[in-house]
């Protein structure tokens, strides 16, 4: 069925309802794997029975968290306080810092998601940050909020291959929790490369 002409414009095509319906089930799906995977991580880290303990637990939380802006604040709160705890708990062990991919590449992540924040407060208050394009720093915010949060995924994969979780974790169930950070990125992505992302550049 072709699509009804409004004046030159053609009117976008219709979505057919399986596919509507499949795809609010993969985002359904996503965030129920994100969720049932941060409990996972909460449960298996123990938290306060060290120091390190609660460094799973605020990096997780920090991840899966995405209300937007307040749900944002609260991410970079945990991904603060996951940070200080491996710190503290590293540092009462006399063990060097930053010695492993998951560190430097998390280190890395933190930074962008900082810098996230702080683009995300001049969309907020776009006068008073004197920016004059918001819709071009919409798409630049939306395309590096993508490119954080697979930095966060690879992060938490690279932690999956720490002496810590392998030696908690083993054979079948490893891979396992190998594949299941990487089904809500791949559904986020997918989302914001096919529907966000062509939205924004029409706004542009």
């Amino acid at each position: 069925m072709q699509p009804l002409e409004v004046g030159l414009v053609p009117a976008p095509p219709r979505e057919p309802r399986l596919t509507r319906w499949l795809r609010r089930g993969c985002g359904i799906l996503a965030h129920l794997v994100a969720l049932g995977f941060t409990i996972f991580l909460t449960v298996l880290s123990r938290p306060g029975t060290s120091f390190f303990s609660w460094h799973p637990v605020f990096m997780a939380l920090a991840v899966r968290i995405r209300l937007h802006w307040a749900g944002q604040t609260l991410a970079i709160l945990c991904a603060a306080l996951g940070l200080g705890f491996i710190v503290s708990s590293r540092t009462r062990s006399e063990l060097p810092h930053l010695v492993s991919w998951h560190s430097w590449v998390g280190a890395l992540t933190l930074l962008a998601t900082g810098g996230q924040g702080l683009c995300g407060l001049c969309l907020l208050c776009p006068r008073a940050a004197r920016v004059s394009r918001v819709a071009r720093l919409k798409l630049y915010h939306l395309t590096c909020g993508l490119v954080v949060y697979l930095m966060a995924t690879v992060t938490v994969l690279l932690g999956l291959h720490s002496v810590w979780f392998q030696a908690q974790i083993k054979d079948a169930a490893w891979y396992l929790c190998l594949a299941l950070p990487l089904y809500p990125a791949l559904v986020i992505m997918h989302q914001i490369s096919s529907s966000y992302l062509p939205r924004k550049k029409m706004e542009m």
